[in-house]
């Protein structure tokens, strides 16, 4: 995964040099922001002068792949302390939640520590800043670096992270509405048939997560009771 990122920070630090923004405003986006997918965007929003409130909708839309990141992660952290739970929110990306959640599967929820979850985190997070730095610095170097198709390396860092999780119902459901819908509305201007079918893919795989949760809810709630009737 830290090997797939590489080429995706050299090119994001590189396209920052061809920007409006300094360096520092580049080291700085990974620093704080840390999500490649929406620092690419708001990169390429920032050259194209559009409003602050442009990049942040969008970008916001394309994070909320993260939202249910975090509920699948959910009852395997729900045990720590709010500061751990804190600290592991910031370092979750794509590549963090395929290697954690891989992990956290194999033990009963609850059961496991954070360190795990957060020396992945922590890896890659300075995994991307070193990455980054080397192409603000050198990127400009290179002009045709993008060319030499090094960004499909990102690409098949998402894939995989994807097909492992298509064991679970909620994530082959969130991939089929979202990868059909982006097909099926590409000519949308700006690209948003991309943006909308995050957004469905998303919410289907919510309402899956919440469907697969009742009868789970209902199982301890009724074991629960017949252990109270018992004693």
């Amino acid at each position: 995964m830290m090997v797939g990122a590489a080429p995706f920070g050299v090119i994001f630090g590189t396209l920052v040099t061809a920007s409006p923004l300094t360096l520092w405003h580049g080291q700085l986006m990974s620093l704080a922001v840390f999500a490649g997918s929406a620092q690419f965007i708001a990169v390429g929003l920032i050259a194209g002068h559009a409003s602050f409130a442009v990049i942040w909708t969008t970008t916001f839309v394309v994070n909320l792949r993260h939202i249910l990141y975090s509920a699948t992660l959910a009852p395997y952290v729900a045990h720590l302390p709010t500061r751990w739970r804190w600290a592991l929110s910031g370092l979750l990306t794509d590549e963090v939640f395929a290697v954690a959640y891989a992990h956290y599967r194999k033990y009963p929820a609850g059961t496991v520590g954070p360190h795990y979850f957060f020396g992945s985190g922590l890896s890659m997070y300075l995994n991307w800043q070193a990455w980054t730095l080397l192409g603000l610095l050198f990127g400009a170097a290179f002009p045709g670096l993008k060319s030499l198709g090094l960004d499909f390396a990102m690409v098949a860092t998402f894939i995989a992270i994807i097909v492992p999780q298509l064991v679970a119902v909620r994530f082959v459901a969130a991939s089929l509405a979202a990868g059909v819908l982006s097909f099926a509305w590409q000519g949308w201007p700006y690209k948003l048939g991309l943006l909308a079918a995050v957004l469905v893919g998303v919410a289907v795989g919510m309402i899956v997560t919440m469907m697969e949760s009742r009868p789970r809810a209902r199982n301890a709630r009724n074991a629960r009771n017949a252990k109270e009737r018992t004693q």
